[in-house]
């Protein structure tokens, strides 16, 4: 499974962020909905702001998540407000996409696991996204220095160059690097790729 430093850092700051009503889109979601198209799935969907705003704009959604908080704020949200969302609390250590999609989510992801795991997801993610379809894929790079979030030796930290190289016979649509300050003077650095699959 993810390890529990990961899974509980996270649990702790979106039951934070629940009691505060921080919904708000990140910069990555937002660019994320630029793109997607038809049935969603949302991998390492978090608090589920993407995924309620897809719904809101008429997407067929499956959110997947290891924190109970969050499966259980997105699947209230999706009840109250009568959204096509399906909420998945999962083991993303172990779990495999079950279907296909014409979009696959996944920012923030992939770095919370060893190499030969995020390597494994990120072709399960490919796989699994319909022909004309798009994979959105953020991830911390090598660089950051910023790694409270994470148990020593169970994550990866992809090259800058890396990821789009694992997409090579896909159309890149966008590409961005960002890098933001952290606590204690250090620096997250991440990469945005949207990916679509050519027919």
């Amino acid at each position: 499974m993810i390890d529990n430093t990961s899974v509980n850092f996270f649990d702790t700051q979106f039951q934070r962020q629940i009691q505060q009503q921080e919904f708000a889109l990140n910069q990555f979601e937002q660019t994320a909905l630029e793109f997607i198209t038809g049935d969603v799935l949302d991998l390492g969907c978090g608090l589920g702001n993407l995924s309620v705003e897809m719904a809101l704009r008429g997407h067929s959604v499956v959110a997947v998540d290891a924190s109970q908080s969050a499966i259980e704020h997105i699947a209230k949200i999706a009840t109250e407000k009568h959204l096509p969302i399906e909420t998945i609390k999962a083991d993303l250590a172990t779990f495999h996409i079950p279907q296909k999609f014409d979009s696959i989510v996944a920012i923030g992801l992939l770095m919370f696991f060893p190499k030969t795991r995020a390597l494994e997801m990120l072709s399960d993610i490919q796989s699994n996204v319909l022909p004309g379809g798009v994979a959105v894929i953020n991830v911390l790079t090598a660089g950051t220095d910023y790694t409270a979030m994470f148990h020593p030796g169970h994550y990866y930290l992809f090259t800058r160059e890396e990821l789009e190289k694992h997409f090579n016979g896909w159309k890149i649509r966008f590409r961005a690097e960002h890098t933001f300050p952290a606590p204690d003077n250090t620096k997250k650095e991440f990469i945005t790729i949207v990916a679509e699959k050519l027919a």
